[in-house]
């Protein structure tokens, strides 16, 4: 018997629809500005994260329907070239009257990113995760750096990558990376002005129109994450007076997130090979 999420091609139902008579869908994340809907799916013993392009008929967020759609398949394109344990598993596409729906494997964990009025909550995944030991932070970064010298080896660069796109089981230790549906295949240009993502990780390019967003932009945003990570700003900030690294790692950071693309490290690898020196 063929598997209702990973064992065939394409329905005829709805998203939802479909989800709710072949499994139990035990969650609905539908509160995106993307305007994608996602859902936990349970088959059988097994869990599912299901991501859909979400409302035909919802023309509030950036992108239309097919736009969001083209995200879609390009996320799937990524999951299909470039495999690694911290990156989310897609286990299979299925495709519906509304776009594909993207089948992942789930992913147990709390999202690191909060709403920016919850940051300074203690309570929060955020700060709790902040609190962690600086070893235990320096571990998820080595996986989480990991993973983008394998997309960068791949050719992609990243876009819209934050806090928010990180799943972290307190457990286990395991984090998963994921929403990477607007990382592009090799350099492009800015032709927004303001690009997607959080202002506590963006690099200067990333707001000016005609700008080249490549590897150089992100070690910018791989280096924020070490430096609001691993230090106290308030509202989930960077600030330099609490960073708990080394001295070594504050170089190694400051150098990554110089203002200017020249000024930085030149690629994912050699940031990624610099930040794993400076720990030792």
């Amino acid at each position: 018997m063929r598997h209702p999420l990973t064992g065939r091609p394409a329905v005829d139902e709805p998203p939802r629809d479909y989800l709710t008579r072949v499994g139990e869908v035990f969650a609905t994340f539908d509160r995106q500005d993307s305007g994608n809907v996602s859902y936990g799916v349970r088959v059988g013993a097994d869990r599912y994260f299901v991501k859909t392009a979400g409302d035909p008929d919802d023309t509030a967020p950036y992108f239309d329907l097919p736009g969001r759609v083209d995200l879609l398949r390009n996320a799937a394109t990524l999951a299909g070239r470039v495999r690694h344990p911290a990156l989310a598993t897609l286990e299979g596409v299925l495709e519906s009257p509304a776009g594909p729906m993207l089948v992942y494997r789930w992913a147990d964990g709390e999202l690191v990113g909060a709403h920016r009025g919850e940051r300074d909550d203690a309570a929060s995944a955020f700060q709790r995760f902040r609190a962690l030991p600086v070893a235990e932070i320096e571990a998820v970064l080595a996986s989480v750096y990991d993973a983008h010298v394998a997309l960068a080896a791949d050719g992609w660069v990243a876009a819209d990558l934050y806090d928010g796109c990180l799943i972290y089981d307190f457990g286990t230790r395991r984090v998963t990376v994921m929403d990477l549906d607007t990382y592009h295949q090799g350099p492009f240009t800015n032709r927004m002005g303001r690009m997607f993502g959080s202002d506590r990780f963006m690099s200067p390019e990333e707001f000016r129109l005609g700008a080249t967003i490549d590897q150089r932009t992100t070690t910018f945003t791989l280096a924020r994450l070490a430096q609001v990570f691993l230090s106290g700003g308030a509202d989930g900030t960077y600030d330099a007076a609490t960073f708990r690294g080394s001295r070594e790692q504050h170089d190694v950071l400051r150098r990554a997130a110089r203002p200017d693309p020249a000024d930085r490290y030149r690629s994912v690898a050699e940031f990624a090979a610099a930040w794993s020196s400076a720990g030792r």
